[in-house]
């Protein structure tokens, strides 16, 4: 909340003072305090505050990016599933799920920011290519990335709403239309990853409740002895050793 509120007023502190360079204004009075606007006839001066806002900018957008054009969604959703269908409320925690996702992310993802740095990041902390350049090298290979994972009917589905058509390669098909494609895949894909691991654990609950009506036990709640099978279940095939091994190749 007091995020949000700092963000807010640094928002509010900036429109005001583009407000005030738009209407001409010398100076305007802030907290009690004068803020001194200079006519500044250095394009230079200009360029670099427009490249520092961007940056910030894309600071700010990180968090998303990092969970839309990576395998993070994905990974996150089916460590959420497993612990569903073990039927644990808070074990493994949220946190320890969202770091496990995390660091699966950083290490799905290392080529690819590595390629990112070599192509775009050092050249243009070189000073050997344009800032413009630079974002288009750092794109490509998240780009690829993504077309990767993306389905065909799903890319298509966005393509065809864009009114795009006969496109013979993946330079035609703009980035704002393969990240919500990539997205939707995502979402299926960790579906029906997530509806293969509840079914073992669903034969499990149906035969101990099954087991429980034929001993006439019907007060016995089915999932507190279902539950230590489970865990034996996932523990005896090195559940976690599959899963993750599953998830990683699947990027592959």
């Amino acid at each position: 909340m007091k995020k949000t509120i700092k963000t807010s007023i640094l928002v509010i502190i900036i429109l005001i003072v583009f407000s005030a360079i738009a209407y001409g204004e010398s100076s305007i009075s802030l907290f009690g305090g004068n803020i001194t606007i200079e006519n500044n006839n250095n394009p230079e001066d200009y360029v670099f505050s427009l490249q520092l806002l961007f940056l910030l900018t894309i600071l700010t957008l990180a968090p998303s990016i990092l969970i839309m054009m990576t395998g993070f969604t994905r990974i996150l959703i089916v460590l959420s599933f497993i612990r569903n269908a073990l039927g644990l409320q808070q074990t493994p925690p949220n946190q320890v799920i969202v770091g496990m996702a995390l660091f699966l992310t950083f290490f799905i993802m290392a080529p690819i920011a590595t390629e990112v740095n070599d192509e775009a990041i050092q050249p243009y902390i070189s000073a050997e290519i344009s800032q413009d350049e630079a974002i288009e090298r750092a794109i490509n290979p998240i780009r690829n990335f993504m077309f990767k994972q993306t389905r065909d009917k799903d890319l298509g589905l966005f393509m065809n709403m864009k009114g795009i058509e006969n496109v013979s390669n993946l330079e035609e098909i703009p980035t704002h239309v393969i990240i919500p494609a990539f997205i939707i895949s995502e979402l299926k894909t960790a579906f029906q990853i997530g509806f293969i691991i509840f079914i073992p654990f669903l034969v499990i609950d149906m035969i101990v409740a099954s087991t429980l009506m034929a001993m006439g036990m019907m007060m016995l709640p089915p999932v507190i002895i279902s539950l230590p099978f489970k865990i034996l279940l996932f523990v005896l095939v090195d559940g976690w050793n599959l899963i993750i091994k599953s998830l990683v190749l699947g990027f592959k």
